[in-house]
């Protein structure tokens, strides 16, 4: 049951297993100097910096995730990503934290700097890697990794982490992430937004924010801008999973509100570019200009394409009188110095194959 004295972000994290990871809540900030050259009221939520160790979205779903796997006794992880994935780096980091190994199915990307960084990092953790060379094969690979734990190390079976924490248990975090947004509306540190914008990637993070803002009763768009392939992120499965979540928080939160949780969700495809982690002179121009006029340090893979759609929006006159809040989904901490210790010499023949490509560039 909510209670009337309990904050509804706090009501949902207590609700469903727990294990305190962010440093809550993070802050919004005006992005005075891009306001002015857009000409649009600009906000930026920024869960970049919710950890110390290791910012960006999924640091909420993991609150919830690992403290199931800790529940039921798990002592491994197995997840999937492309090499060098932020999501297979940050489920190590904080898999580590709760005395949990890691083990991940990987398949080809383009070998951006991040993408090198977060493979050093994951060789650092100690990451348990299995190439393939399609996304997918990963669920053959994660089976295979599931039965080698199983007999290598583990008395109780390895907890499977979906791609982007995506399923409707990791979902809740970003139900509460809304709600601290709406408290922080509230409480007259930001004006309510008309329009948020976050990258689609595994569809969870879209999908929980537009549930919350639903659940909160702000009047917010949640648009959520595409960065993968089509048949994994559209508008249909992202509002599948906004209804399940809201299902799960539902039966395990009596007074949980009802309504559409998909209602606020609105999905847009322009900004992809060619292909997952190509990036695009939109989103290359976007990064620049966060870097420039803000000193944000985005990337061109997910939180590039998000913005370069809000400042196209913001071009063609369409947040005219709005105000628009930008979700930083990305990782604002420096991992230099944990990924300086990995050795990719170490790594597994195919993924320092990987690893030793050229570099990506804008196309």
């Amino acid at each position: 049951m909510i209670r009337d004295d309990l904050p509804l972000a706090e009501a949902i994290r207590s609700a469903l297993p727990h294990v305190p990871l962010a440093e809550l809540p993070t802050p919004v900030q005006r992005l005075d100097r891009l306001s002015e050259r857009l000409g649009v009221e600009l906000w930026a939520k920024r869960d970049d910096l919710c950890s110390p160790e290791y910012g960006g979205n999924k640091v909420r779903k993991f609150e919830h995730l690992l403290a199931a796997a800790r529940d039921r006794g798990a002592r491994s992880v197995i997840t999937f990503g492309a090499v060098g994935s932020n999501h297979v780096t940050a489920t190590a980091l904080f898999a580590r934290r709760l005395g949990l190994h890691c083990a991940a199915a990987v398949f080809p990307q383009p070998m951006s700097g991040y993408a090198r960084e977060n493979l050093r990092a994951d060789q650092a953790l100690g990451v348990r890697l299995a190439f393939v060379p399609s996304p997918l094969l990963t669920p053959a690979a994660a089976l295979a990794l599931w039965i080698r734990l199983r007999r290598d190390r583990d008395t109780s079976p390895p907890y499977l982490v979906a791609p982007g924490g995506s399923t409707p248990l990791g979902t809740v975090g970003m139900v509460a992430a809304a709600c601290e947004l709406a408290g922080q509306v509230r409480a007259g540190m930001i004006p309510e937004p008309d329009r948020l914008y976050v990258p689609l990637g595994s569809c969870g993070t879209a999908a929980g924010l537009a549930a919350g803002v639903a659940a909160a009763g702000l009047r917010t768009q949640v648009i959520a801008v595409r960065v993968v392939d089509r048949v994994l992120a559209n508008a249909a499965l992202t509002r599948r999973m906004a209804r399940r979540t809201a299902a799960l928080l539902r039966r395990a939160l009596p007074g949980f509100p009802e309504g559409d949780p998909a209602a606020p969700l609105r999905v847009r495809h322009e900004q992809f570019g060619r292909a997952y982690a190509h990036f695009t002179r939109a989103g290359q121009e976007a990064v620049r200009l966060a870097a420039d006029e803000e000193g944000l340090a985005l990337e061109g893979t997910y939180s590039g394409k998000a913005l370069a759609a809000l400042v196209a929006d913001a071009r063609a006159g369409a947040l005219a009188g709005r105000t628009a809040l930008f979700w930083i989904t990305c990782n604002g901490q420096d991992l230099s110095a944990l990924a300086a210790q990995g050795d990719p010499v170490q790594l597994p023949p195919a993924i320092r194959r990987e690893f030793e490509k050229a570099d990506h560039v804008a196309s």
